[in-house]
């Protein structure tokens, strides 16, 4: 009787041990599992592809790369790779760095990046450069942003000519009940703080200059490969409102990332409606920072 329990014991534990623990699975809107290659025909087939990350998740930054190689393989190079973290004012930079006016060791130190730009975006902009790919970027420069979030968009009328060439054309449209935005006034208005009703225009203003630009710089028949934390493009709103607002013509496709205790089984409710193709990480899932 103890050898049995032993050997049973024993084929519980290795059982246990080898359990699968993938570090990412792929879902639609309604929990069925996909692959990565329904991903990259349904992206391919695309004008323009939002990949919506969790800024701090390698596994989004990983698959960001590995989609974008694919993709420059499959569409012969005939696409454009945009991202929300660099911001328009610094696109001369950009351009004299990627027509190899700039040094790859120097340019650098002529543009503005984010802390988490050697480990998680640094790979992004080395393989548009090593295969000719224009590199946009779409976002609206900082300092800008935080006008609105302070004064609101009225504050933007004030700017240079000069400056409004770095921003989506003024007045932008807005609708202040789109779930996104409401969800971060009344995110603002937790505590003893009252609501700070400039905050989601400041999203929008971020959103409304990422799909000017994009729209700008898409050439015909050419794929748009955008890069943009997952809220900027959730729920089809975002900069996806924005672009259809102009053009709802495109086919866009949407990637969202999100992270949960248990990838084999996610909630129904975080994968409802949020993207074409959903990311699902292990909470655990070490981060970049």
């Amino acid at each position: 009787m103890r050898i049995i329990i032993v050997v049973i014991s024993l084929f519980f534990c290795l059982t246990i041990n080898a359990q699968d623990k993938p570090a990412y699975l792929i879902y639609d809107t309604s929990g069925t599992s996909l692959t990565y290659e329904q991903m990259l025909l349904a992206c391919s087939n695309s004008d323009i592809v939002f990949f919506g990350e969790l800024h701090n998740n390698p596994i989004a930054h990983w698959l960001e790369y590995e989609l974008l190689n694919d993709l420059i393989q499959i569409r012969d190079k005939k696409l454009v790779v945009g991202a929300e973290m660099f911001e328009a004012d610094n696109q001369l930079v950009i351009n004299e760095f990627m027509q190899r006016m700039i040094p790859i060791s120097k340019w650098e130190e002529n543009v503005r990046l984010w802390n988490n730009y050697e480990t998680d975006y640094k790979p992004i902009v080395e393989l548009c450069y090593k295969n000719n790919i224009s590199l946009i970027a779409t976002n609206i420069p900082r300092r800008y942003a935080a006008k609105v979030a302070r004064w609101g968009f009225e504050s933007l009328d004030s700017l240079s000519e000069e400056g409004k060439k770095y921003i989506a054309p003024l007045p932008i449209p807005y609708d202040e009940n789109l779930p996104g935005y409401k969800n971060m006034l009344k995110m603002t208005g937790m505590g003893k703080m009252p609501a700070n009703e400039n905050l989601p225009k400041a999203q929008a203003i971020k959103d409304a200059t990422m799909a000017h630009f994009i729209l700008k710089y898409l050439p015909n028949k050419w794929l748009f490969y955008h890069i943009n934390g997952a809220y900027h493009s959730d729920y089809f709103e975002g900069i996806v409102w924005y672009v259809k607002k102009k053009r709802n013509d495109l086919k866009i496709t949407t990637i969202s990332t999100i992270e949960v205790a248990d990838v084999k089984n996610p909630p129904k409710e975080d994968l409802k409606g949020r993207a074409n193709f959903i990311i699902v990480v292990p909470k655990t899932m070490t981060k970049t920072y």
